[in-house]
């Protein structure tokens, strides 16, 4: 197995190619769709460094993972399904709640689904899939989201935003039905049970300190050293930490256009009458 990694400065956000080098059988990891708040438009500069490795290596893309619906970039998913005849968008089951959540949160039409069928495959805890060669395990570690996963190939997991680099510890859990508590037992529950010397590859990194970028790590070093969870912190200590930190953060920059298309499978709505689509921001009252 091998792994090709790549940054999208702007969200400070890393998608993986995982390819068998002797078969090309291979799948994509999170990945990003260029968008332009102020005016409102998308763009394909990250899909396109992606495709242009995928035919330089000459990749069969069985399926476009998704580690959750991510709320600080839209997803490139759709797009790349489009160019890569075959390949299949997947996701974790607890999306379908997500989905009847931001349903609620968007006031989103009678007829937008929330069965996961935006998706092509719905995975569970514990499963275990085939792309090609590759074998995958599926593992929830929800808390930053309800439906966070984590994806074991070979000696290395995708841990998405349920762990991050050492020097910046894990993911916030204040958003709806996220959980400081249930971040906690699925890192020490979950990805620490895993053995030392598996490889974690994470899905941001914020390179702290202005740091040159990393995102690879191992379980190994986390337990040892992660910031905010490693081998040594309490529960009670990591939940106090996490939600007076989090009550601190100001949302995402794309938090708002990034749920409406994630949660929808990486499709924009469709086109009104007049052939543009639209996105629905949510106007409320601050709290001081």
């Amino acid at each position: 197995m091998k792994i090709q990694a790549f940054f999208d400065e702007e969200t400070y956000t890393l998608t993986y190619a995982v390819f068998d080098p002797q078969t090309k059988d291979a799948v994509i990891i999170d990945p990003v769709m260029d968008y332009e708040p102020a005016s409102s438009s998308y763009f394909y500069d990250s899909i396109n460094k992606v495709m242009e490795f995928v035919q330089a290596q000459q990749l069969n893309v069985v399926y476009i993972i998704e580690t959750h619906a991510h709320a600080d970039h839209l997803s490139g998913s759709q797009e790349l399904k489009r160019r890569l005849s075959g390949a299949q968008v997947l996701i974790g089951e607890e999306i379908k709640s997500v989905q009847s959540t931001f349903k609620d949160v968007f006031h989103l039409d009678d007829d937008f689904k929330t069965d996961g069928s935006q998706f092509d495959r719905l995975v569970g805890d514990g499963e275990v899939f085939k792309a090609g060669s590759l074998e995958i395990k599926a593992i929830h570690t929800p808390g930053h989201t309800e439906a966070c996963y984590s994806y074991l190939i070979e000696d290395a997991v995708f841990t998405g935003d349920a762990l991050f680099m050492p020097d910046y510890g894990v993911a916030r859990c204040d958003f709806p039905k996220g959980s400081a508590e249930t971040l906690y037992r699925s890192v020490t529950e979950k990805l620490y049970q895993l053995p030392e010397s598996t490889r974690v590859y994470t899905a941001h990194d914020y390179q702290p300190g202005g740091r040159p970028l990393r995102f690879e790590s191992t379980i190994g070093e986390s337990k040892k050293s992660n910031i905010h969870i490693n081998e040594t912190t309490q529960q009670a200590d990591f939940v106090k930490f996490r939600e007076a930190r989090d009550r601190t953060l100001s949302a995402p920059k794309l938090l708002l256009p990034s749920v409406q298309v994630n949660v929808d499978g990486g499709h924009f709505p469709e086109p009104e009458a007049n052939g543009m689509s639209y996105l629905k921001i949510p106007v409320s009252q601050k709290n001081d």
